[in-house]
């Protein structure tokens, strides 16, 4: 399992590889965003390339992960920057159709790894087109944006209606990496961390993006140390995967069963709150 954390602090960065963080992830995305979250209690990065080079000396090779912007005119250019900048992944966000994923793998032409970030309908739609593009490596299902171009209350219903089961089976089928989403510490989050490694490992994920509470939002290395066991929380999440690799079958779908009756509850209670509101 990879596990992903999003920072554009050096010392941060260097901090959470040191205790068992495989990536980190710069995000510079930004052309839509805002028009898509800003009323939404999400975070918007403004991370800069500037930032990329300034964490780059604290990552090891292979290790650095960039959000660019969806494919625009001037793609070219900002995956030139991006790489020079010293990004070893770089990964597409908001693309709808296998032209775009052609366009980014061009624009890359083999200088760095290609993730494709699946988070809308129509690539969701035209996921096994777009994974065939030669120069595609990997894949992330995002499900914040998606969920919301669903009109859905909850993000992890994605989970719960088949959705991410399909996309899945999909990927698995063609034999392409791929994760999803992101997770909180064990024990926490409105669905417990320990049920999404368990979907992880039904669904055939090998990645998730440390969420915001898992840091409680942290932006300096000393706002970290000082209110949790980072590496132990890390360590905490990787046992519960393991644990779930050696379960049974049956296991992993009574997880999912309870998976399923979590969020149910959950989207009615949302419900209730907005009615009530």
């Amino acid at each position: 399992m990879k596990l992903l954390m999003i920072t554009n602090c050096p010392d941060v960065a260097r901090f959470a590889v040191e205790s068992g963080v495989d990536r980190i992830f710069v995000d510079t995305e930004i052309l839509g965003k805002e028009a898509r979250q800003g009323h939404l209690n999400t975070v918007i990065s403004r991370h800069t390339l500037e930032d990329v080079r300034r964490v780059r000396s604290s990552v090891p090779a292979g290790r650095l992960l960039v959000r660019i912007n969806p494919v625009h005119p001037e793609i070219q250019a900002e995956v030139d920057q991006a790489i020079e900048a010293g990004a070893d992944i770089l990964m597409l966000p908001m693309f709808r159709t296998p032209d775009e994923v052609k366009t980014f793998v061009d624009a890359v032409d083999g200088r760095a790894r290609c993730s494709l970030l699946v988070e809308t309908v129509a690539a969701a739609n035209s996921l096994r087109e777009c994974v065939q593009v030669k120069g595609v490596d990997e894949v992330h299902i995002g499900l914040n944006d998606l969920h919301l171009e669903q009109g859905l209350d909850f993000m992890f219903e994605l989970l719960a209606n088949g959705m991410v089961d399909g996309l899945a089976q999909i990927l698995r089928e063609v034999g392409m990496t791929f994760g999803i989403g992101g997770v909180a510490r064990v024990g926490e989050g409105m669905l417990p961390a320990e049920l999404l490694m368990a979907e992880h490992v039904r669904l055939g994920s090998s990645a998730a993006i440390l969420s915001r509470t898992f840091h409680r939002d942290a932006k300096s290395l000393a706002d970290i140390q000082g209110q949790m066991d980072f590496a132990g929380e890390v360590r905490k999440l990787r046992e519960v995967y393991e644990q779930f690799l050696r379960a049974e079958p049956a296991q992993l779908q009574a997880a999912h069963q309870t998976v399923q009756q979590n969020v149910g509850a959950i989207v009615t209670s949302i419900r209730s709150r907005r009615a009530n509101g």
